[in-house]
């Protein structure tokens, strides 16, 4: 009777709810309260109408480019990645393989283990997306954007441990990553892909969150465990990448389309020569020597001819800009000057720069010969010597480079006891780049180009043909005694044009530079509005290098 009366009251149960659910629905419907006045709300709401709290609670995560107008959408490169994340995916799982293979191979056998592998390495099927990106504008050879990049990925990572005769898997689930980094392309050379290095920072500690099951247990659900690990990665990310700190990625060889700068200054004192050969039918040759740094654009120096001398003595300074001391090599031209014609060839020698200790003084005596080929028979022809003295002076930032731990140590005790403003007021090389100009716009220019006056110093740029925007990337060298720091560097831009057999010229605007900053800070890279111009801008690099 028991059993058989629960039975019946299980059953009541069953039934009564349904029949008590049929009759609330149809009184529901039937009987609905006619005091209540329903309000219309539109079914839809402007984003700028919603109040602020409540766009808060809708939209917690707002994209970059909501919230900052100077950021753009990426939904083209979202769905790149969409289409491409399956090939990605492999791509990347197989770098993190093989990067992790060797770390795992330095722990077999240690600490009793015998083995560490991946049983399963894939990074699911969800890509990450980038939330808004932002470009800047740079003076610089190089382009400067920041991105945000959130992924909720579900991969799945096992790593299989065997300890002993046991076996043990981790497994990383539900990761979910969300970071704003700086990235930079620098610098800009002439080959694919354009630039060598990728420069990345983090510029705000990272949000990491992942589930970790260990024998089958999320490790994660431990009370405080969660939160701890998830601080201490954010913040061991951030010491690591977060700016000032960068992760230099090479792209390319640092040699390859590299622009070299100069790092010091080649001093050379021509002494004399001895038994030079006679190119002259009636009376002696009248030598000169002509100077220049192989790899180096530069006009070659010359010194003064001794007329009617076959043992010239001239004792002349000259200075030359090192770009590479290590293959970098002085060549030497010897000439029998000609009133008319061509002038003779009398000899020729080159010094590797190699041979030259920074800061030692170094006596030559060279033997002339006819060329640098060692198959060449008039090479055994003696051709006279020709003495000289040589230097090399490195510039005092790149000093580092050429001197070993001592020497280098003598060498900063050595600058350290310099007072700053003697420092400032000693020789070096102005640097001045010309880069380019825009708006200089002129009644006849056709061929803008620009001329660079120092201390009555002339230098110009080539011209360019029919463009307000003119290009040049020159840069000139004005080798001073003393830092130029009253002196003001003034740049014109011209404009040439040839009518009727005469050329016509008109000044498109000029700037003046006041160069103390330039010694004071080493280097300005700026554009400058430019004077009796209506929008005309100059954009010039100047550096200052002390020897």
């Amino acid at each position: 009777m028991g059993i058989l009366g629960s039975l019946l009251g299980i059953l009541g149960f069953g039934v009564g709810i349904s029949i008590g659910l049929i009759v609330g629905y149809f009184l529901f419907i039937y009987f609905e309260p006619t005091d209540v006045k329903l309000q219309d709300y539109p079914e839809s709401t402007a984003f700028d109408e919603i109040e602020p709290n409540s766009l808060v609670d809708l939209l917690p995560e707002l994209p970059l480019w909501v919230m900052n107008p100077d950021y753009e959408r990426v939904n083209w490169f979202n769905d790149f990645i969409a289409n491409m994340w399956p090939y990605l995916d492999k791509a990347i799982c197989g770098i993190i393989k093989s990067t992790s293979e060797p770390i795992f191979a330095e722990y077999i056998g240690k600490y009793q283990i015998k083995s560490i592998e991946f049983e399963q390495l894939t990074l699911g099927t969800i890509p990450p997306r980038l939330h808004g990106i932002k470009v800047y504008d740079s003076n610089e050879k190089e382009l400067v954007f920041e991105f945000a990049v959130r992924w909720a990925g579900n991969p799945n990572i096992v790593v299989a441990l065997k300890l002993l005769s046991l076996n043990f898997s981790a497994q990383l689930i539900d990761f979910q990553v969300a970071a704003t980094a700086r990235a930079t392309l620098k610098p800009f050379v002439p080959t694919f892909p354009c630039f060598s290095n990728i420069v990345v920072s983090l510029t705000k500690k990272p949000e990491v969150d992942f589930g970790l099951k260990v024998i089958g247990g999320d490790l994660m659900a431990i009370p405080g465990l969660h939160h701890f690990v998830q601080e201490t990665i954010s913040k061991q990310v951030a010491r690591l990448y977060l700016w000032p700190q960068t992760l230099d990625i090479p792209i390319l060889d640092s040699s390859i389309g590299a622009v070299k700068k100069p790092v010091g200054i080649l001093h050379v004192k021509v002494l004399r020569a001895q038994k030079l050969l006679n190119m002259d039918f009636l009376s002696k040759s009248d030598p000169y020597v002509k100077l220049s740094l192989g790899g180096d654009m530069l006009p070659a120096k010359k010194t003064t001819v001794k007329m009617n001398s076959l043992d010239p003595v001239w004792d002349e300074d000259f200075k030359l800009t090192v770009k590479d001391p290590e293959a970098q090599v002085l060549q030497l031209h010897l000439y029998d000057w000609e009133k008319i014609g061509a002038h003779d060839k009398l000899g020729m020698q080159v010094v590797p720069l190699k041979l030259l200790k920074p800061y030692e003084k170094k006596e030559l005596t060279l033997n002339l010969v006819n060329s640098l080929n060692p198959n060449d028979p008039q090479n055994k022809k003696p051709r006279g010597q020709l003495m000289l003295e040589m230097s090399f002076i490195p510039f005092q930032e790149d000093s580092v480079k050429f001197s070993g731990p001592l020497s280098f140590h003598e060498r900063k005790e050595s600058i350290s006891s310099l007072s700053d403003d003697i420092s400032l007021r000693g020789a070096g090389l102005l640097l001045v780049t010309v880069i380019a100009a825009e708006d200089v716009e002129g009644k006849n220019h056709t061929n803008p180009y620009a001329v660079v006056v120092l201390r009555g110093e002339k230098k110009k740029t080539k011209a360019r043909n029919k463009t307000w925007n003119p290009k040049w990337e020159e840069e000139f060298q004005f080798m001073l005694e003393e830092a130029p720091l009253k002196d003001l560097i003034h740049i014109e831009v011209k404009s040439k044009k040839r009518r009727f057999g005469f050329r016509s010229k008109e000044v498109l605007g000029y700037v003046d530079i006041q160069l103390k900053d330039v010694i004071y800070n080493g280097r300005i890279n700026e554009k400058y509005h430019l004077i009796n111009s209506k929008d005309g801008i100059l954009h010039v690099d100047i550096r200052w290098k002390v020897i």
